[in-house]
């Protein structure tokens, strides 16, 4: 079901532009045809059942995957020919942490700052955000799994990226964590936000926008405010 569109009234850039975009795994179509626009600042839940495409449609806004057809603008941006000029600009957390788990927390980030140009003082910065200033030179491996999340959302937000690509960033943070990483990569941060969740309920006080996919194919579309739980429920029937 279609709702009244975001794209306009905010006066706001667009930090998103999809025209029937496309990926493909073999035969099937992990994304179909998929169309929205999200302005600077905003906050988009993607919501869907398991495979509805969710996860995929992240990794290509974030130039990991490559759309098959279709056109991406990202931060105005064109994907993926303009993808390195979105350096530093877009931070990933997601199901793989993007860490390496023989080294510490603090070398893994001090590796990450060197790529960006950014000196020790924003490294010890994050760690202090994320309440890992303690267990800073312990190895990943010895880490629990909400640890590891925690020092992967230092290294999502420590080049202050304009726009956060964010799936199931709450997975293993126990309530306190969870507190504590709002100011990073919460609404608090003021970023423009892709979240996906398995949460609708929270999704939908967290954010502006929603999109609901279904086998690769738009669902449902519109501002949250205006989405009736029950068609957020119909996505998972």
């Amino acid at each position: 079901m279609e709702h009244p569109s975001l794209e306009h009234g905010s006066g706001a850039p667009l930090a998103l532009e999809l025209q029937r975009l496309t990926r493909h795994f073999g035969e099937r179509a992990a994304l179909n045809a998929v169309t929205l626009s999200l302005p600077a600042g905003r906050t988009l839940a993607v919501l869907g059942p398991n495979g509805a495409g969710k996860t995929t449609l992240l990794r290509v806004l974030a130039g990991l995957l490559r759309a098959q057809a279709g056109l991406l603008r990202v931060l105005g941006r064109e994907l993926p020919r303009e993808r390195f000029a979105l350096r530093g600009h877009v931070g990933w957390l997601g199901h793989d942490p993007l860490l390496y788990r023989e080294l510490t927390a603090r070398e893994n980030l001090r590796f990450h700052a060197r790529l960006h140009a950014l000196g020790e003082p924003r490294v010890e910065e994050v760690l202090r955000a994320v309440g890992m200033s303690t267990r800073a030179d312990e190895p990943l491996r010895e880490l629990s799994r909400g640890m590891v999340q925690r020092v992967a959302a230092a290294r999502a937000v420590l080049a202050q990226p304009e726009l956060l690509l964010l799936d199931e960033p709450h997975a293993n943070l126990d309530p306190r964590a969870r507190e504590r990483m709002e100011p990073l990569i919460g609404r608090a941060s003021g970023r423009t936000r892709v979240i996906t969740s398995h949460d609708p309920e929270s999704s939908l006080t967290e954010a502006d926008a929603v999109l609901g996919l279904r086998d690769g194919r738009v669902a449902l579309r519109g501002n949250a405010r205006d989405i009736d739980p029950d068609e957020i429920a119909g996505l998972y029937r």
